[in-house]
């Protein structure tokens, strides 16, 4: 393969402005399916909850369970200035990796108070931007984002700070309704479409549910600045996949039945635990990026929605499907008026 087709240019695409979805459809499993064969390159157009006809008793369905948390916060500063904060992760006991936006320059060592009681303390910024932040109370902090914490939506979804109906709207529909592990910072989209009845049919087809965990971090909203895109970095986000999970996943595989990753985090688990070579349950940090060209172990169709341009996701989504089959399906998604991006629609590669 030659230089050129590690190009990040290769993998932009323009889209209008309306096409980005704003809002969900009103019922999560009617958004608009496009069916992609990759081998065939045709193409089909469904609704969501067709997605049934595609798997066949035997086949594993695969889900990532974990929750997005209301990370969101707005704290004020000494100065009486105010401040906004992205709650990135937990790094040790009552210390916190957090983005802070502020009108003035923030400082080493100045206090912030959040939701006018509880205090925090600025302690230095990282490499990658961040701040790191040493909190007096565990316990009052965890409550304080329970409380009064605001769903992280991506940056292309724009919300007036003011709007609480919506806010509200968004803590239910930005969140799958298996959402069980706390840790996200961003949904994993793609199984935004799925519905209680939609799952129970699917089980009831003899398809076998799985369920892993990759809390999604902000590194999935990252553009890649770098040209040749090998050498951008990703950022590491924690995983685990349960021992019932794998045997489930390896006994269909044996059987030479099929694994549908939904999302493409959990295609990065399942590739991950394939190139670690376990068979057994697993968990820890990965930052495997997954670009063309590269041989897929453990997912055989993958259900996705539509993504950024330049993004690791559109990467990953080509390395499954080739990058032309992806560059044509997205120009008909686009002439067709398919919605984009977390909100949007959704595609099913096979």
């Amino acid at each position: 393969m030659n230089t050129a087709s590690y190009k990040i240019s290769d993998y932009d695409y323009d889209l209008p402005k309306h096409l980005i979805a704003q809002y969900p459809t009103d019922k999560r499993d009617e958004s608009r399916l496009l069916i992609l064969h990759k081998e065939s390159s045709k193409i089909e157009h469904r609704k969501f909850y067709e997605i049934v006809e595609y798997l066949n008793c035997g086949d594993v369905l695969v889900l990532n369970d974990t929750k997005v948390a209301p990370a969101r916060i707005l704290g004020t500063r000494t100065t009486g200035g105010k401040v906004e904060g992205l709650i990135i992760r937990e790094i040790e006991e009552n210390r916190w990796e957090v983005l802070l936006q502020s009108n003035h320059r923030l400082k080493e060592n100045e206090l912030l108070t959040f939701d006018n009681s509880v205090k925090g303390q600025i302690l230095y910024r990282n490499d990658a931007g961040s701040w790191i932040i040493a909190v007096e109370d565990k316990k009052q902090f965890a409550e304080m984002i329970e409380k009064s914490g605001r769903m992280p939506l991506p940056p292309y979804i724009k919300r007036a700070s003011s709007d609480e109906s919506h806010g509200i709207h968004d803590n239910e529909r930005y969140q799958t309704i298996y959402a069980k592990k706390m840790g996200a910072i961003a949904a994993p989209t793609a199984g935004l479409h799925f519905t209680t009845n939609l799952l129970q049919e699917i089980s009831r087809k003899g398809i076998k549910i799985v369920y892993i965990t990759l809390h999604v971090g902000l590194g999935t909203f990252k553009p890649i600045h770098k040209e040749d895109f090998r050498q951008h970095n990703i950022h590491k986000e924690f995983y685990n996949i349960p021992e019932e999970a794998v045997d489930t996943i390896n006994k269909a595989k044996s059987l030479g039945k099929k694994i549908f990753a939904t999302g493409t985090s959990t295609c990065r688990v399942l590739e991950t635990i394939a190139s670690n070579y376990t068979t057994e349950k697993s968990s820890g940090r990965t930052n495997l990026f997954i670009y063309p060209p590269y041989k897929f172990k453990l997912t055989d169709s993958l259900i996705t929605n539509f993504h950024l341009q330049r993004s690791t996701l559109i990467l990953l989504a080509s390395a499954f499907a080739g990058r032309e089959n992806i560059a044509s399906s997205y120009e008909e998604a686009i002439s067709l008026d398919y919605r984009f991006y977390s909100y949007g629609d959704c595609m099913l590669i096979l």
